[in-house]
């Protein structure tokens, strides 16, 4: 898959905003409204799971490599996956809920 098809913008599942595509070289993988993404990867960025289910935000953490990462949690099969959060400039994740994370208020 290439690198533009990988980096799509998206109507997002959970809040039904329009999602745009990132324009800081990275890929944006949920929502920055509602910090929401589905289960579509089985490897990041394959695109080959069928679950489907929505990934929710259910926690925060930061990694001295990759920055800030949301722990997301499928409603559905439960799997939790960490991912980078995104500060593109055009839409950048919810600075409110990512604060309500780190307090531990989500």
């Amino acid at each position: 898959m290439s690198k533009k098809s990988e980096n799509a913008g998206f109507t997002c599942a959970n809040c039904s905003e329009k999602v745009l595509a990132a324009t800081n070289g990275g890929y944006r993988n949920h929502c920055p409204f509602c910090l929401c993404s589905i289960h579509i990867d089985i490897e990041p960025g394959d695109r080959s799971n069928s679950c489907l289910g929505i990934m929710r935000p259910v926690s925060i953490r930061h990694n001295t490599q990759k920055g800030w990462q949301v722990l997301h949690k499928c409603d559905k099969c439960s799997f939790e996956r960490y991912n980078m959060t995104c500060n593109d400039g055009l839409q950048t994740d919810n600075f409110e809920l990512i604060t309500k994370l780190m307090q531990g208020l989500i």
